[in-house]
C-alpha cells in the first residue's frame, strides 16, 4: 500500500517549519568521522556536549566537545579512548549531562564521567565497565525516567538491563530474538520496550519480566535493516523497506497490530532511515544514512495519521546525525529541534524553526518538556514502579538544578559498595513483579535471567564489573 505525501495538512502549527544549516564558522571541521560498518547515528548531543565517534588506530575512540565548540579540530584534541575495538554507539544519560555510555566491538559497554569543562587530556578510565555480551554491542538506550538504568543490545541477540550505579546486570532477555536486533526503544514511562529484529518482526516486551506482550511478523517485507520507536501515546513508528526495496514509514497501534494505521513509501535509496522522535511536538524526523535530505512529519489522531510536513535538502550526504534534546534548543529563535549532521570530516548544526513575528515566548510551540530530574531511582523501577517523566517549562530559557536527593555517579565514592568500605558485590535485590499486564497469547513469554555479580550469565561465564577512578 502506498500513501502519497500530503502537503494539505493546513491546521498544523508546524506546517511552516523551516530548516537552516548553520554558517561555516559555526561548524566543527576536520573531524575524522568513523567509517565503521554499523547503521547507527555515530553522534550524540545534549545541552552541554557533542560526542562523535571517530576513526582511531588500535582501538575505539570518540570526541567529546562543548556544545558551543566550532572551528577546526586539532589532531591533538583529547578523546575518550578506553575501548579495545571500534566504538559503535554512544548515548548521553538523560538525567546527568556529564555521563555518557559507549558500546563497542570489544563486546563491552563503558560509562564515562565527562568534566564540566570538557576533556583536558585523553580519557582511558571509565567509571564502570559492563560485561555480559559475547559479541559486539551496538545499541544503547537509557531509561527515560529511572535514574541509572541502561539497556544494551548486541550481536549475540541479548538484551541486557543494567543498574549503572552499582554495575549490576539486573535483567537479561536471552531467548526473545532469534536473530540480530536492529533497534530498541523505551516507551514513555519505561514500562515496556519495542524491538525490531532481522526476522522482520516487531516485538513489544516487558523488560522486567522478559515477556513478549505483542509481536507482529513482517512489519516490512524488505531484507534491509529496520528501526522502531515508541511514540508518547503508545503507538509505534517503524522504518524499513518494501519487497521492491522502497523505503517505508509505518505507524502501528499496539492494541491491534494486525494492520498498520498508515504506510508511506518514499524512494528506493539503500540508506537505512533513522527516526528521531520529538514527544513534545509529536514530530518525527527521518535521516537516511548516505542521504542529502531530512524529511519531517507530524503524527496526529487525524487520518492519514502521519502527515508529511517538509523536506530539508543539502548537497552533501550525511554519515550520521545527533539530535539535541529539547532542553538545549534556543527558544528565543523559535527553534524546536536541532540536528548535528555528520559529514565525512565535518559536523554541521541544522536548526528547525517555526517563523514567528512576536518576540514573546511561544508557549504553543513549547509544551512542558522532560526535565533532567529522574522520576524514579533505579531500585524503584526494579521493584516494579513506573512513572511518567517529570516536566519543566522552557519559558525564559531552561535552567535545571539537580535535586539534593539525587545520588549521581560523580558523588559515588565507589560504584560497587556504597559506604561499605569493601569491594564486595551487591546483594541480589528482590524484584516485585508488575501486575495488571495483559499478555498476548500470540507468542510465548520469555523470562529474563536476573544476574547479579558473582553469578554466571547465560553462557556460564562469570561476569565482573570493572571500576576505575
Amino acid at each position: 500500500m502506498t500513501v502519497l505525501f500530503r502537503t494539505d495538512f493546513l491546521s498544523s502549527k508546524f506546517r511552516h517549519v523551516f530548516a537552516q544549516a548553520w554558517k561555516a564558522e559555526h561548524c566543527i571541521d576536520d573531524v575524522r568521522v568513523s567509517r565503521v560498518t554499523w547503521d547507527g547515528p555515530l553522534c550524540a548531543v545534549n545541552p552541554k556536549f557533542t560526542a562523535v565517534i571517530i576513526e582511531s588506530g588500535g582501538g575505539g575512540a570518540f570526541l567529546v566537545l562543548p556544545l558551543n565548540k566550532s572551528g577546526r579540530i586539532d589532531q591533538a584534541t583529547p578523546t575518550v579512548c578506553g575501548h579495545a575495538a571500534p566504538v559503535l554507539d554512544v548515548q548521553w544519560c538523560p538525567h546527568d549531562d556529564n555521563v555518557i555510555a559507549s558500546g563497542s566491538e570489544d563486546c563491552t559497554v563503558k560509562v564515562w564521567q565527562i568534566p564540566d569543562g570538557g576533556l583536558t587530556g585523553p580519557m582511558t578510565d571509565p567509571v564502570a565497565t559492563l560485561e555480559a555480551h559475547s559479541k559486539r554491542v551496538g545499541i544503547l538506550a537509557w531509561h527515560p525516567t529511572a535514574f541509572n538504568i541502561l539497556l544494551t543490545a548486541g550481536c549475540d541477540n541479548l538484551v541486557c538491563v543494567w543498574d549503572v550505579g552499582t554495575g549490576e546486570l539486573v535483567y537479561q532477555i536471552a531467548d526473545a530474538h532469534p536473530d540480530l536486533i536492529y533497534s530498541v526503544s523505551w516507551n514513555r514511562d519505561g514500562s515496556a520496550i519495542c524491538t525490531v529484529c532481522k526476522d522482520k518482526a516487531l516485538r513489544v516486551i516487558d523488560p522486567r519480566r522478559g515477556t513478549v506482550l505483542k509481536v507482529k511478523e513482517k512489519v516490512h517485507e524488505g531484507t534491509r535493516p529496520m528501526r522502531a520507536v515508541f511514540l508518547s501515546d503508545g503507538k509505534i513508528l517503524t522504518t524499513g523497506f518494501s519487497r521492491m526495496s522502497e523505503r517505508q514509514l509505518a505507524l502501528w497501534d499496539t492494541r491491534d497490530m494486525s494492520e498498520p494505521m498508515a504506510v508511506q513509501e518514499m524512494d528506493t535509496s539503500n540508506g537505512v532511515l533513522l527516526p528521531y522522535y520529538d514527544p513534545d511536538t509529536n514530530m518525527v524526523y527521518l535521516c537516511g544514512k548516505g542521504d542529502c535530505t531530512i524529511r519531517y512529519f507530524e503524527v496526529t489522531d487525524e487520518s492519514p495519521y502521519v502527515h508529511f510536513l517538509s523536506l530539508y535538502s543539502s548537497k552533501e550526504p550525511q554519515r550520521g546525525a545527533g539530535f539535541l534534546s529539547k532542553r538545549g534548543v534556543d527558544v528565543n529563535k523559535c527553534e524546536i529541534a536541532r540536528f548535528y549532521k555528520l559529514h565525512e570530516r565535518k559536523v554541521e548544526p541544522i536548526s528547525m524553526t517555526v517563523p514567528r513575528k512576536s518576540d514573546l515566548f511561544q508557549g504553543d510551540l513549547y509544551p512542558n518538556t522532560a526535565s533532567v530530574e529522574p522520576s524514579l531511582l533505579a531500585e524503584d523501577w526494579i521493584a516494579g514502579q513506573d512513572a511518567p517523566p517529570l516536566l519543566v517549562s522552557l519559558s525564559g530559557g531552561y535552567a535545571g538544578a539537580p535535586s539534593k536527593n539525587r545520588d549521581t555517579l560523580r558523588n559515588r565514592p565507589k560504584l560497587l559498595s556504597q559506604g561499605s568500605g569493601t569491594d564486595s558485590p551487591p546483594a541480589p535485590r528482590q524484584t516485585a513483579t508488575p501486575t495488571g499486564v495483559a499478555i498476548e497469547t500470540e507468542s510465548e513469554g520469555v523470562m529474563p535471567q536476573r544476574v547479579t555479580q558473582g553469578e554466571g550469565g547465560s553462557d556460564g561465564v562469570k561476569r565482573e564489573v570493572t571500576v576505575a577512578f
